[in-house]
């Protein structure tokens, strides 16, 4: 959890500062801090719907 808890700081901090640093506005840098990872958290649910699809038509049969 410590990890995934540092991940989330790491992302926060990283999308904060981009926005901040294209628009020099804190409200800015706010604002794609919590938008840009719940977007994420969403097109990875979607990719990873895909990726298993993807996997199930890929793997060998299971022989009965």
């Amino acid at each position: 959890m410590r990890k995934t808890l540092s991940f989330a700081v790491v992302h926060f901090t990283v999308a904060f500062s981009l926005g901040y640093l294209l628009t020099g506005s804190a409200v800015v840098g706010g604002v794609m801090a919590l938008v840009e990872p719940a977007c994420n958290t969403v097109a990875f649910h979607f990719h990873e719907k895909l990726w298993r699809r993807l996997e199930r038509r890929t793997s060998p049969a299971v022989a009965a």
